[in-house]
């Protein structure tokens, strides 16, 4: 993935009613590597990683470049959001130069359900706005994944095409610039 260009970063963390949207730090290693080798977080998204790679891989402060919140619940990790660009060899494009803004999420399971994943996700959208303005963002997503589905509808993402991808069906929405947050 590409940068996002010219933004401001590390940005201030980012307040929502419940959460903040932070910078990785050393103390979230841990919480990295669950997330990436769970497969309850991975059914989707080709599975997981073994947690022994992950433990020789994972550097001491993982995640840490422009786009990447760590999603902070009461001073902990339970999940990040990130905006990347959208690699030019990938289908789904909405942008005749492509690489469109491309927004992302995982949260570790015991946080599913409570609607972090929204309040997050939102919170990122509007500092995607104000820091990228006039960039749509787009989104995808299994079509297999009904909760993903619901909160890319909820988030004001409209469906541009479906395609194959990672041996699955794939949706693909994009979210114009100036949409309000859901």
């Amino acid at each position: 993935m590409t940068e996002l260009g010219h933004v401001t970063w590390p940005t201030a963390p980012i307040r929502t009613e419940r959460l903040v949207l932070r910078e990785s730090e050393a103390r979230d290693r841990a919480a990295f590597i669950e997330l990436f080798s769970s497969p309850d977080v991975h059914t989707y998204l080709g599975g997981p990683r073994p947690r022994a790679e992950l433990e020789r891989a994972v550097p001491e402060v993982p995640g840490r470049r422009p786009g990447v919140f760590v999603i902070d619940l009461d001073g902990a990790m339970i999940g990040t959001v990130s905006l990347d660009r959208r690699d030019a060899e990938r289908p789904g494009h909405v942008l005749p130069d492509v690489g469109e803004v491309e927004l992302g999420y995982m949260l570790l399971p015991h946080a599913w359900g409570r609607g972090y994943a929204a309040e997050a996700c939102a919170a990122a959208l509007d500092w995607c706005a104000a820091a990228l303005p006039g960039e749509p963002v787009v989104l995808c997503t299994q079509t297999a994944n009904d909760r993903s589905m619901r909160l890319a509808v909820k988030l004001g993402f409209t469906e541009v095409e479906r395609f194959e991808e990672y041996g699955a069906e794939q949706w693909f929405g994009v979210r114009p610039a100036g949409t309000p947050s859901g």
